[in-house]
Formats: structure tokens, sequence, C-alpha cells
């Protein structure tokens, strides 16, 4: 079968076969010029078109509020005290892993209202501790208010010294180690939620 179309052109050896043909200068321009200006004086537009594209949404900038994280941060180790409490009146003795809570509910509220600040992973140790120590004291002052007949405030303002020679006896190598794992959460998670 045959065509009557004329044979391709072949390249001539050492040029490109995929190359555009040259673009031939219009009649009176120099062909090694200054390119064409459009009618407003910017030149032509040619290949990426900035304009056809949203620009990039901005970063969310980096907070770095120190005494904002510090509040939060007594925030949190008030309400996880207060819970770390209600939890051990609940079962009626402490829970070594309820501290690990704790730490991480304090390095939490200090890195998402702190950010970034580095003084803030070392904040995160003391609360986290307070919170403990508080969460155990208040569990102790419910079991002794609902067994004797007083006050939780009582207890708290008028007994105690009684309250932490109680919090001394219960205390065993156990909740020291549950003590360091709690100001360790506090450090690591204020270190690896901080933005």
């Amino acid at each position: 079968m045959s065509a009557n179309y004329p044979p391709p052109q072949q390249p001539a050896p050492g040029q490109n076969p995929y190359a555009a043909p040259p673009q031939q200068a219009a009649p009176g321009q120099n062909p090694y010029g200054p390119p064409p200006q459009s009618p407003y004086g910017a030149p032509p537009q040619s290949g990426f078109n900035p304009a056809a594209y949203p620009p990039p949404a901005p970063l969310a900038p980096q907070r770095d509020n120190a005494a904002l994280g510090i509040l939060a941060g007594l925030g949190a180790t008030v309400v996880a005290a207060l819970l770390y409490g209600l939890l051990i009146k609940g079962i009626k003795h402490e829970i070594g892993y309820a501290a690990l809570a704790v730490g991480a509910l304090v390095g939490f509220a200090l890195a998402k209202a702190g950010g970034r600040n580095p003084l803030l992973p070392f904040v995160g140790v003391p609360l986290a501790l307070l919170g403990v120590y508080l969460g155990q004291l208040f569990g102790l002052a419910l079991i002794i208010s609902s067994t004797n007949d007083v006050g939780v405030v009582d207890v708290f303002t008028q007994h105690f010294s009684f309250l932490q020679h109680a919090w001394k006896e219960s205390m065993d190598a156990k909740d020291f180690l549950f003590f360091a794992i709690a100001g360790a959460e506090g450090f690591l998670f204020t270190k690896r939620l901080a933005r």
C-alpha cells in the first residue's frame, strides 16, 4: 500500500529531531534584540504565570508566651489534682499510674498555651509533682472526711498535720517511682507538644 504523502524530512546530522523549528524574526526586527514590549510597558508573559495560582496559606505564628503557659499549667495542675483525688476516694487507695495522667495533662496545658518557650518544659516538672502531691492529699482528705464526719475543708485547714502524717505513712518506693515518672511526663509532654 502506498500513500501520496511526502517522506518525512530527516534532520541534518548533529541536530535534535525533536527541537522546535527556529522562529524567524519579523521583517524589520532585530532577531538578537530585546524582547517585544506589551502596550503597557510590561514584558509579555510567557511560561509560568504566578497570578494563575493562589498564594500559599500563611504559616501559623509560633506562640512563645511563658506567662500564659504557666497559668494554664497551674490550672491543669489543680484540675488534675482534683480528678486524681476523686479517683483515690472512689477506689479507696492510690493508683500510681494516674500520676502519669497528671504529668501528661500538665504538660499538654503548658505546651498548648505557652508554645515553644524553652522554660516551659522545666516548669512542667514541679507542676506535675505538685499535681500528684495535691491529688494524693485531696484523696486522703476525702477518705478521712467520709469516715470521720469531718468536712474536707476542715481536714485541710484544722487537721493538716494529721493529713500530712497520713500521707507520709502511705508512701512507699513505688510512689516515689511514680512521682519521678510524673515529673518526666510533665517535661516530655511539654517539649513534644509545643508549637
